[in-house]
């Protein structure tokens, strides 16, 4: 089992995402906690920190898209058969989404996620959804992820909505509700994985290139392009 963490960005920038900016750091503090919940399981898995090459999503290009798609083949290149958990951000969490059918992708984790009216919902078939959202984020709709999430359950697709009372698009009040739903989510997927496939574990890290993936405990940074 793979945990594939996106942050987020800006719906315009071709500016390179540095490692210093807020939009990283925060997904690099949450990417540690699942580490640490992951490997308290009976079901180890590995947890992995994608720094985009771009801080926008810049459409119709949508880089943030591209270098997702990027993370995951990488994943799957070292590990074959694994299942992936996609837990993203903001942008990041839009990117997850739309990538619900992404081979190998079992389940989204959708914090505070940017969503518009046309992202589509029926790609996601069997891919279990969490969309989970605060009352007081002005950046990012709660609302949207609300209509998201029951357009896609309408539909017959395992996507749930939880709301944060009280909580921002930073993720920083109610912190601990954040974490644990996050935590409770991807615990839940792992061990699942693990029953179903069988225990699977790697320390290797995928191909390098010019965005990769990376563990939150690995000091060494992915290079721009």
């Amino acid at each position: 089992m793979a945990v594939l963490v996106l942050h987020g960005g800006r719906p315009h920038s071709k500016k390179p995402m540095r490692p210093w900016r807020l939009a990283y750091l925060r997904m690099w503090w949450l990417a540690r906690t699942l580490r640490a919940a992951v490997s308290a399981t009976s079901r180890p898995a590995t947890v992995w920190l994608l720094r985009n090459r771009l801080r926008g999503w810049n459409e119709p290009l949508r880089d943030p898209l591209v270098d997702a798609r990027w993370a995951t083949a990488a994943i799957r290149a070292r590990q074959p058969d694994t299942r992936i958990v996609l837990v993203g951000h903001s942008m990041g969490g839009r990117a997850a989404l739309l990538l619900g059918d992404e081979p190998g992708v079992d389940g989204v984790c959708a914090l505070a996620p940017w969503v518009e009216t046309s992202d589509p919902c029926e790609h996601l078939g069997d891919t279990e959804a969490l969309l989970v959202h605060g009352d007081r984020d002005s950046t990012t709709s709660a609302r949207a992820s609300a209509d998201y999430a029951r357009r896609a359950a309408q539909a017959g697709h395992r996507v749930r909505f939880r709301r944060v009372p009280g909580g921002g698009h930073a993720m920083l009040r109610h912190h601990r509700e954040w974490a644990n739903l996050v935590r409770e989510f991807v615990v839940r997927a792992v061990e699942e994985a693990g029953s179903r496939r069988g225990s699977e574990h790697t320390s290797e890290r995928p191909p390098s290139a010019p965005h990769s993936p990376e563990s939150p405990d690995d000091d060494t940074r992915p290079r721009t392009g």
